[in-house]
C-alpha cells in the first residue's frame, strides 16, 4: 500500500530556511505526480506545491512562490521541499500527498517559524 513519511520539520527563526523530505513507498514513484500540502493552526489543509510525473513540471500556491522549491529524487524515492525566507505565516503541520488535496498522505512533519 502507499507509504508516505515526512521528516525534516523544526523551529526557525523568520527568514531561516528548512528543508522538509518525504520518503515514498508502495507505488510507482517516477511515474507519480506527487504534492505538497500544509495544515495551519485552525485552519484546513492548504496546497503547496506539485512536481509533475518524473519532475518535468513545478507548480506553486501563490504564497511560497520564489521562495520555496520542489525536488524529487526517483533513484530514492524520495520527494523533498527546499523552503527558504521562512514567515511565521508559513507555520504549519507539513505533508507529502499524493492528490493535491492532501487526502492520501502522511503523518506530517511540523514546521514552526518564530519572529
Amino acid at each position: 500500500q502507499v507509504q508516505l513519511a515526512e521528516s525534516g520539520g523544526g523551529s526557525v527563526q523568520a527568514g531561516g530556511s528548512v528543508r522538509l523530505s518525504c520518503a515514498a513507498s508502495g507505488f510507482t514513484f517516477s511515474s507519480t505526480a506527487m504534492f505538497w500540502v500544509r495544515q495551519a493552526p485552525g485552519k484546513g489543509l492548504e496546497w503547496v506545491s506539485t512536481i509533475s510525473a518524473a519532475g518535468r513540471f513545478t507548480e506553486y500556491a501563490d504564497p511560497v512562490k520564489g521562495r520555496f522549491i520542489i525536488s524529487q529524487d526517483n533513484a530514492e524515492n524520495t520527494l523533498n521541499l527546499r523552503m527558504d525566507s521562512l514567515t511565521p505565516e508559513d507555520t504549519a503541520l507539513y505533508y507529502c500527498a499524493t492528490d493535491r488535496r492532501g487526502t492520501n498522505r502522511g503523518q506530517g512533519t511540523q514546521v514552526t517559524v518564530s519572529t
